[in-house]
């Protein structure tokens, strides 16, 4: 909300992208776009008390990315992705497929952070998470 305020953007701005307020290039909402940070941030913060760093993938010609990568310090990985929706289908796991084929052992889990009320594990083992779920 600070975000959002201090950028000088209503609602309108927030979730269908008018043109109010400052041109920002982004993917998406900026609704999506803030709801990423914030996660990004929790994430983060959690990871250093864990002693793990956060990275972002995005490979050279843009056919994959992965929101976070947490890489603890034996190099091994959870996978995040960020959507700001209550509902998963199968393209938005396509990236955390990829990335679970591409490097096998490394990958200790992934997830999906939503903005849902439940937790779950999806049938192909990819989690699903609640933002409001995410705490120390």
């Amino acid at each position: 909300a600070l975000a959002a305020r201090l950028l000088g953007v209503d609602t309108e701005a927030l979730i269908v992208g008018t043109t109010a307020g400052p041109t920002i290039p982004r993917d998406g909402t900026l609704l999506g776009a803030l709801f990423e940070s914030l996660v990004t941030l929790s994430v983060r913060t959690y990871a250093q008390a864990n002693e793990a760093r956060v990275h972002h993938l995005r490979t050279r010609a843009g056919e994959h990315e992965i929101d976070l990568i947490i890489e603890r310090g034996d190099g091994r990985i959870v996978a995040l992705e960020v959507k700001l929706s209550a509902t998963i289908n199968d393209n938005d796991t396509r990236h955390l497929r990829w990335l679970a084929d591409t490097i096998g052992d490394d990958l200790l889990d992934v997830a999906i952070i939503t903005t849902g009320k439940d937790a779950y594990r999806r049938q192909d083992g990819i989690a699903v998470i609640p933002a409001a779920l995410l705490t120390a």
